[in-house]
């Protein structure tokens, strides 16, 4: 099946619309989300069938009049406890943390899941607000710092990079004396590997510094307002192989939903993912060793509740600590998850879960699956794609879809971050996954044109 966007914004709210009616007794639950995100589709629809009601909450603009007609609140994830105080108002709970009264209890919200990493520390201050199950914000707080959270690791023990941070715009011969080469350099709260740059001398990293400071100082990036903006961090190259957890915190435990191997080399220069498969073909000492590790992780950071998603490197020194974020796997790459006999949905197990529901504790069913994320060859004006029939005619794949917008421009790693599409492939063994992914994507080709240079109307200099 082939899903083309006409807009990633139709796509997260067309998907919301019909989900705000409440019926008695009806449970609720707020999906704070980008407005450009693809995972809310999922939830709606495991919603609908459970018989949920879902309100969302995402970062479009306030000053427009619900122009989706999915009555979402505007919120700006950059502050979160303001935003938590809106959410607070609008569901009846109180910013001191109290249950909400009787008079707000239709309004009342019992679950809140962030998707992505900008909802999350909003996600925590929330759910304290509205007196429910959440993670401590101090806890998402440290998550989402890149530097914070390895310093949180290190000191608990746990096996991660030598790291230090510098700031971004200042002179760079003290920071170079610091390092031992090779080692990759990155913001402190972007995600999905964007600006994230190895270098092997000191000319790659000025190179590398450079380039992420132009980013960093993009428009696209700049409109965020990401904390500590000016900070870079450096932290040692591990070689190894990657591997992605996938997990749910229940009563301050982590349990373990799928363990993806990531199988083409991230060596850099830069790390946009690819393949990710499960079941995992790592040793099972190795494996053990993942999960306890992550665990720690999990317990290091203080949090407590709802979705993990974590990244490791993974050599012969055992599993090392890449990242931890309190939420699912972004995307669509969920897709290649499901659950129980009745092959349920991640986004229906999270529901299930954080509701209380029966299933919630269903575990991921015998067949191998996995997603390709379709990566960006170049950047360019995104024309279209061929073969696309040749692919999904591939044995075992299951599903394409292509969420590039057509004659949209698309960035390539290490300033891009979003991928053109998702192959998913299902079979008896993970080689036979990992097989069919990779053919069905060599029989795609993806067009593209390059970018006309605009004129500044400032300077009058020619931008691309």
């Amino acid at each position: 099946m082939l899903f083309r966007e006409d807009s990633a914004d139709e796509y997260v709210n067309a998907n919301a619309k019909g989900t705000s009616v409440t019926r008695a007794g009806q449970k609720k639950v707020l999906i704070l989300a980008s407005k450009l995100g693809y995972q809310t589709r999922g939830f709606a629809e495991a919603a609908e069938k459970l018989g949920v009601e879902v309100r969302f909450g995402t970062d479009r603009c306030h000053k427009l009049d619900d122009p989706w007609g999915d009555d979402a609140l505007a919120l700006h994830f950059e502050n979160p406890q303001d935003a938590a105080l809106e959410i607070a108002r609008a569901f009846g709970g109180s910013a001191a943390g109290k249950k909400a009264t009787d008079a707000a209890s239709e309004k009342k919200i019992a679950a809140v899941i962030a998707l992505g990493d900008r909802p999350t520390v909003t996600a925590a201050y929330a759910a304290e607000a509205l007196g429910i199950a959440g993670n401590p914000p101090t806890a998402a707080e440290i998550c989402r710092s890149k530097l914070r959270q390895r310093e949180t690791l290190r000191a608990a023990d746990i096996q991660v990079p030598d790291f230090f941070s510098f700031a971004g715009s200042g002179p760079l011969a003290d920071v170079v004396a610091r390092v031992k080469f090779p080692f990759v350099v990155k913001p402190l709260s972007l995600s999905a590997s964007q600006g994230v740059i190895r270098a092997n001398n000191a000319d790659e990293f000025a190179k590398a510094v450079r380039r992420i400071r132009m980013l960093m100082e993009s428009p696209e990036i700049q409109v965020l307002r990401e904390p500590e903006h000016d900070q870079l961090l450096v932290e040692a190259y591990i070689p190894g192989s990657e591997v992605a957890v996938e997990g749910l915190i229940e009563r301050g435990r982590l349990r373990v939903l799928a363990v993806f191997d990531k199988p083409d080399p991230l060596e850099g220069p830069y790390f946009e993912e690819t393949i990710y498969v499960t079941p995992s073909r790592l040793p099972v000492e190795m494996q053990t060793a993942i999960e306890e590790c992550a665990g720690d992780a999990v317990r290091a950071l203080g949090l407590n509740t709802g979705p993990v998603h974590a990244e490791f490197r993974v050599n012969e020194s055992g599993p090392w600590v890449l990242e931890i974020a309190p939420r699912p796997i972004g995307g669509l790459c969920s897709r290649a998850l499901r659950f129980g006999a009745d092959r349920i949905s991640l986004e229906e197990l999270l529901l299930r879960d954080a509701l209380g529901m029966p299933g919630g504790d269903a575990e991921r069913e015998n067949a191998a699956s996995g997603v390709m994320m379709i990566p960006v060859p170049r950047s360019g004006i995104f024309d279209g794609v061929e073969g696309i029939e040749a692919a999904e005619s591939v044995p075992c794949v299951t599903e394409i879809q292509i969420t590039a917008r057509l004659h949209d421009y698309v960035a390539a790693w290490p300033e891009g971050s979003s991928y053109l599409g998702f192959i998913f492939a299902r079979a008896d063994s993970a080689e036979e996954v990992e097989k069919a992914l990779r053919e069905a994507h060599g029989r795609m080709n993806f067009r593209f044109s390059p970018r006309l240079p605009v004129e500044h109307p400032a300077t009058g200099k020619l931008a691309r």
